[in-house]
């Protein structure tokens, strides 16, 4: 039978796993046998035994369970290290393929079949092995948390014999799938939620969680077929800066999750707009890690500036790390199981199909992507 191979994940503030003992069954059942690492779910408390209990087989050596595997499943990119062991396997994770054209050269040269899981297209039938949406949900609910933890003042609006406590105010930027869930918890916390978002489509989803939406004239927006919010040009960025400064100003708390797909974030709040608001106000950067949408903030670090406290921790994911890791070994599964050859008992490279189309970037010493081919192509032009 084939191996599946699930590798320790190597990144060291990583606490999710791409496989919990209740999808050991579900690979068997399909055909295929799973070796793990020693130490895969140590930061859910899942000790090695239980995943020999569900079936899986301990491989004490990280080499010779990459060596002997057909597909190795994780979170992150394995490290580079990792490539020159691998023997025609079939890759899967959260590649970032935009930002790491040397390890997509890396990829190449290995002659290593890799899929991108920020790739799979965002369709009906591929809303079971979508990933990026399934963790962007739960990010979504962290960074209100995280705005909790950090803002000295509660939430809802409590009416006490010793005064009245007025609700809070929140301000969600960005009301795509994190944004959404964002305002649904703060709205449940008893906050006064604000959204805004480029795509006016959204306007009656957010109003629909009970949010208001801020209505500003960019002009002419859109989405993409995948459903992200287009790029704004130079001026319409200006006017909605200078439009939503006001409502960021009033507000205790702004959630920002504005992402373009395969492109640096754009800056929503610059430093004055940050300095307008009241000290111990808080900001939740989704899109810290990849550069940010708030000027001074710090990937992975919580800074303050004039009073105003800016999270930018990142891997939002891994605060809850239990349902994390069950949504998100759920979607490798849907995806392994959607291209399983069940009579050949096999894992089919079949580039002709759409998802295929959308989340392979290497095959065969190939880079058969054409997002990612375009792109690096005009990298090098420039």
């Amino acid at each position: 039978m084939p191996i599946i191979a699930f590798p320790k994940e190597c990144y060291s503030k990583e606490k999710r796993c791409a496989l919990l003992p209740s999808n050991v069954k579900t690979y068997k059942l399909m055909g295929a046998e799973v070796h793990f690492e020693s130490g895969l779910g140590e930061h859910l408390h899942i000790s090695d035994q239980q995943y020999v209990e569900a079936g899986a087989m301990l491989n004490s050596s990280r080499r010779e369970l990459l060596s002997s595997s057909a597909l190795v499943l994780t979170i992150h990119k394995l490290p580079e290290q990792d490539l020159s062991h691998l023997s025609g396997a079939v890759v899967i994770s959260f590649l970032d393929p935009f930002n790491n054209d040397e390890y997509v050269q890396q990829l190449l040269m290995q002659k290593i079949t890799s899929f991108s899981m920020e790739m799979i297209p965002r369709s009906t039938r591929c809303q079971k092995m979508d990933a990026l949406s399934s963790q962007a949900s739960l990010a979504g609910y962290v960074m209100v948390n995280k705005a909790m933890q950090y803002q000295q003042a509660i939430f809802p609006m409590m009416m006490t014999a010793a005064g009245t406590i007025k609700p809070a105010k929140v301000f969600v930027i960005g009301a795509g799938v994190a944004g959404l869930q964002a305002i649904a918890t703060a709205k449940r916390l008893g906050a006064q939620v604000t959204a805004f978002d480029t795509r006016s489509v959204v306007a009656e989803q957010v109003q629909s969680l009970g949010a208001k939406f801020l209505e500003i004239d960019l002009g002419e927006t859109g989405q993409t077929a995948q459903g992200y919010a287009q790029a704004l040009t130079a001026e319409q960025m200006a006017v909605q800066q200078a439009e939503q400064a006001k409502c960021i100003a009033d507000s205790d708390v702004v959630i920002t999750t504005a992402q373009l797909f395969g492109r640096k974030p754009p800056v929503l709040i610059n430093l004055d707009t940050v300095k307008m608001m009241q000290p111990g106000s808080v900001i939740v950067d989704m899109a810290a890690e990849n550069g940010g949408n708030v000027e001074g903030c710090v990937a992975g670090e919580v800074v303050t500036i004039d009073g105003v406290v800016i999270v930018g921790t990142g891997n939002w994911p891994s605060e809850v790390a239990k349902n994390a890791s069950q949504m998100y070994a759920n979607n490798l599964f849907n995806l392994v199981n959607e291209f399983w050859h069940k009579q050949d008992n096999s894992f089919v490279i079949d580039l002709d199909d759409d998802i295929q189309q959308s989340a392979v970037i290497t095959h065969d010493g190939e880079l058969v992507n054409e997002m990612i081919k375009s792109h690096i192509q005009k990298q090098g032009d420039k």
